[in-house]
């Protein structure tokens, strides 16, 4: 009777565990390989913990049964929480930075670099303004214009790339759940919402396809198990992002990673293509990805390497902190060259404003180059320029670097309370003081133009030379759309512009005047002075005096 107790006994569990199994395949699907933590865990923790209630919902004197009459399956409990038990603690000792430091150092190689020697002045026309907050919204909106489409599908997750040379935010047009899905399960979703980053009425929405995996299907349309169950049971893959090539064709891109430092130390070695429409699953080497993929790299796996390699600089051990460094929060992507890169700032332990350099990481090779830059961080750099329209109440995005003038230059669009986009602000990474905000990029830039001018060669910290010139007024305009003064100079084939702030002669000034002018030549044929001064212009002026009192001062000419 008790051999019967225990065999139907034995059968429960083995049926529980079995069901766990499933399961985890059905929802989690782990990688099946000894150095995955994952798998372990999902096959020896459920029947773990089913053996637990289990026993807990026995008798007293179940326990002393067990011993008495069946100690092979007390032994077989033991063997299974034992090495659980040592699984943990082997993972632990063999990944642990106590004694894998070096290793956990090296993930990452990290080069000094000169940030203008490596990466070209900024395109006005290609500076992103749109954040994925804004692109989110302008995509919800375009949507919601077709009742049929927005009753049925929503907008999946934005991903920045670039797209014929232009960037882009494009999110795939998803699933809204279960019974949606198995309504439309054969035509899938019909395409994708492409908003520009630069320009936020630049939305559209590229219809007539017919996207069926994506995260959100079921059963085998589900783009994780569809890429688990076509060769990838026993390699990691992770960071599923929805990308397009440049003929507007959508994939699923997933990088394909290894554990490099026992249990821990995720490092990318390629990555999986999955035709969103067909299904079709391609792998690809780091070196062959095609070249319309943009993020190879993960952004979690770049941030922790970079961390380990900042914080193991000199081991495990180093209680003074000596050289270590830390990323500051928050990662971007930002584009530049036609390459992209993964941004971050680093900061010495105990810093919390300012910056002793800051990282750019190839989101394809992992090629990453420090700029020992010292300056404000990204919260410090937000700050500054929330602060320059504090009466507006404006709220700014995450920044993005860029290379203005030379310089390195954090750019963020101002919001309203309703998240639209009222200003655009470029503040220096070295002085964070130096702001320019305008409604326009344009007229940003031009603001921000003068003012870094006026800082000199000195504070730029780059290869850029001060160039000056003194010749005759060809022509002068004011544009009151940008508020800029434009001239040209006889002799010379460059178009000038300075602001109104830069000089009160701007005005006075006609064709004909002679003019002495400097600015800081970053190989623009538009150049953005930094002093102008007419020669034509008499400098002794009447002065008036606080009782209206005209005081005559001789008029000299030149």
């Amino acid at each position: 009777m008790k051999g019967k107790k225990m065999s139907k006994t034995f059968s429960v569990l083995l049926g529980s565990y079995i069901a766990m199994l499933i399961l985890g395949v059905y929802f989690y699907t782990p990688t099946i390989r000894l150095d995955f933590a994952d798998f372990w865990i999902i096959s020896l923790l459920p029947i773990l913990l089913i053996g637990a209630v289990f026993v807990l919902s026995q008798p007293e004197d179940f326990i002393d049964e067990i011993k008495l009459n069946h100690p092979m399956c007390l032994g077989l409990f033991r063997v299974l929480l034992v090495s659980l038990l040592a699984l943990v603690c082997i993972a632990i000792l063999t990944s642990w930075g106590l004694f894998r430091s070096s290793a956990y150092k090296n993930l990452i190689t990290v080069q000094e670099s000169v940030f203008s020697s490596d990466h070209t002045e900024v395109d006005p026309n290609q500076i992103r303004i749109v954040d994925q907050d804004v692109a989110l919204r302008l995509g919800e909106k375009k949507i919601g214009e077709d009742s049929a489409l927005g009753s049925r599908a929503q907008v999946g997750q934005f991903t920045i790339q670039t797209i014929g040379g232009k960037l882009y935010w494009v999110a795939p047009i998803v699933h809204s759940g279960f019974f949606k899905w198995w309504k439309y399960s054969s035509e899938g979703t019909p395409g994708y919402v492409k908003v520009s980053a630069t320009d936020e009425r630049d939305v559209s929405l590229v219809s007539g396809l017919h996207i069926r995996y994506q995260p959100e299907s079921f059963y085998g349309q589900n783009l994780e198990r569809h890429i688990y169950f076509n060769g990838f049971i026993t390699r990691g893959v992770s960071d599923y992002t929805f990308e397009v090539d440049d003929t507007g064709k959508p994939y699923w891109v997933g990088t394909i990673y290894r554990k490099a430092v026992g249990f821990f130390g995720k490092d990318a070695t390629g990555v999986v293509v999955v035709d969103a429409q067909s299904g079709e699953v391609l792998e690809y080497a780091i070196e062959k990805a095609p070249s319309w993929i943009d993020r190879i790299q993960p952004e979690e796996f770049v941030a922790q390497q970079l961390t380990d390699w900042g914080e193991f600089v000199h081991g495990w051990l180093n209680p003074s902190n000596e050289d270590r460094l830390k990323v500051t929060p928050g990662i971007s992507l930002v584009y530049g060259g036609g390459q992209s890169y993964w941004y971050t700032g680093l900061t010495s332990y105990g810093a919390d404003e300012s910056t002793v350099g800051f990282v750019l990481v190839n989101t394809r090779t992992k090629e990453s180059k420090m700029y020992k830059q010292g300056g404000a961080t990204e919260l410090a750099a937000m700050r500054s320029a929330e602060g320059r329209v504090q009466e507006k109440g404006y709220n700014s995005s995450f920044p993005v670097l860029y290379n203005v003038s030379g310089a390195p230059t954090y750019v963020m669009s101002l919001k309203d309370k309703g998240g639209l986009v009222k200003a655009v602000a470029f503040v220096s990474v070295e002085d964070y003081s130096l702001v320019g905000v305008g409604e326009t990029t344009e007229r940003a830039l031009r603001n921000y133009h003068a003012r870094l001018a006026r800082t000199g060669t000195a504070k730029l910290g780059t290869a850029a030379s001060s160039k000056s010139i003194s010749g005759k007024l060809s022509r002068i305009g004011y544009d009151a759309q940008y508020e800029v003064y434009i001239f040209t100079i006889e002799q010379s084939h460059l178009m000038f512009f300075g602001g109104p702030d830069l000089s009160r002669e701007f005005a006075i000034s006609r064709p004909g005047d002679v003019v002495k002018i400097s600015w800081v030549d970053v190989g623009k044929g538009e150049v953005d002075i930094s002093s102008f001064d007419n020669v034509d212009v008499p400098k002794d002026i009447p002065v008036v005096t606080p009782k209206d009192s005209v005081v005559t001062v001789p008029v000299t000419t030149p």
